[in-house]
């Protein structure tokens, strides 16, 4: 089970920052990450942490976002900053574990005002 808080309403320029806490040992998981999805869009990368190390971003949020994780506590973060409306969207944390595809939370809403 995942579970993902820490959205809610900023301006344009400001921060938030979101936690999702597992009920299981993250480091059990291949990989964990971070998606959005707006209403009528697929869902899109935000950043994802692959075992061994690599983080990867989506390309609209390098600069601006950092994924971190804290294994002690089964949570990870997203800490987002110089946020602008169109990162507005419902985000998701997701667990994937090789050979049994993705686990996700309910999602945080996050909203940017201009």
């Amino acid at each position: 089970q995942l579970q993902a808080s820490g959205g809610g309403l900023v301006q344009a320029g400001g921060s938030l920052r979101l936690s999702c806490v597992v009920s299981e040992s993250i480091s059990s998981f291949n990989v964990m990450g971070w998606y959005r999805q707006t209403s009528g869009k697929q869902r899109e990368l935000v950043a994802v942490s692959i075992s061994g190390g690599d983080l990867k971003y989506g390309d609209s949020v390098k600069g601006r976002f950092t994924f971190s994780r804290d294994n002690a506590k089964n949570t990870v973060y997203l800490q987002m900053n110089s946020l602008k409306p169109e990162d507005t969207a419902v985000y998701s944390c997701g667990a994937n574990r090789l050979g049994m595809g993705w686990y996700w939370g309910q999602g945080t809403l996050v909203t940017v005002s201009s």
